[in-house]
């Protein structure tokens, strides 16, 4: 059926129209990473805001509040010392087991909570990713950091349980930020990238829970990393989490710790956040149209 006079005279006036416009084409653009870093920057007081926030959210009608920051590593230590020391009898290289365990459970929580927290997050906050403009980095970050306020009550515990047994407090302590930093680099830089394919591929967040069950296994956290050979030393110490925990076993109690398990766990970490960092920025462009 053809057109009406009147209804193609509108159409080719309208297609006239359009012909006369001038469009304006908006495309992610791909800037430097230290224009990315000055932006961060330009936004950090955002990022307090966020942190803030999820801690509200955290904290908002519970039961025991901050009490679960000791609970989780409490129970867990309790279900270990059990089975692992007990039961099976592992080595805890001369110290008590409860507290051998419970300096590794604090930054263990505090990686495996920001890791499960970081990679939700965008899915999480979609709304706020599709109405405004801002560093989507923030928001993983945000959730992976307002588990530091857990970290810190459940470090306070961790002290006093080491004062109970009787364990000498050094200078070493001291180590325990530079420690900390390298548990949160490790979980930011797995938080990042399984965030950014959390919202490609939304089944990722049933994987996260598993994988962390996994990963709490391949750590020295039950059990003492120097029961290894000597010839799997290299290959475990890939694990950033092996750094992590014995260099808080090394501060807190004392406990033997090797350089070069370390050095090989803080590069790790290192290429593990810039890998995370590169797929969250290749992929950012496209989180407002498919989370």
């Amino acid at each position: 059926m053809s057109a009406t006079p009147e209804v193609a005279d509108q159409n080719r006036s309208t297609s006239q129209l359009i012909g006369n416009l001038n469009y304006v084409s908006i495309t992610a653009d791909r800037t430097s990473l230290s224009a990315e870093l000055g932006e961060f920057w330009r936004y950090r007081e955002l990022l307090y805001f966020l942190v803030w926030r999820d801690v509200k959210v955290r904290y908002k009608q519970t039961l025991l509040g901050a009490a679960w920051a000791v609970l989780q590593p409490l129970l867990t230590m309790a279900v270990f010392s059990l089975f692992f020391g007990k039961l099976a009898g592992v080595s805890s290289e001369g110290l008590p087991y409860p507290l051998f365990t419970l300096a590794a459970l604090v930054p263990w929580t505090l990686f495996a909570s920001g890791l499960i927290q970081a990679s939700n997050s965008l899915v999480a906050s979609q709304d706020l990713v599709k109405k405004i403009y801002f560093p989507r980095v923030l928001v993983p970050l945000a959730s992976l950091l307002s588990g530091v306020v857990d970290f810190v009550v459940a470090s306070i515990f961790l002290m006093a349980m080491a004062y109970w047994y009787g364990v000498t407090l050094r200078a070493q302590l001291a180590w325990i930020a530079p420690l900390t930093l390298l548990t949160l680099v490790a979980a930011s830089g797995a938080g990042l990238m399984f965030a950014a394919l959390n919202v490609r591929y939304r089944d990722i967040q049933q994987v996260i829970p598993y994988l962390v069950q996994i990963w709490l296994f391949a750590s020295p956290v039950a059990y003492s990393g120097h029961m290894l050979p000597r010839k799997w030393q290299f290959v475990y110490a890939i694990n950033p989490m092996v750094g992590v925990v014995e260099g808080f076993r090394w501060a807190i109690l004392g406990s033997p710790i090797a350089l070069s398990t370390t050095s090989i766990s803080i590069l790790a970490a290192l290429v593990m956040l810039m890998i995370g960092i590169a797929y969250f920025r290749s992929a950012e462009s496209e989180f407002a149209d498919i989370v």
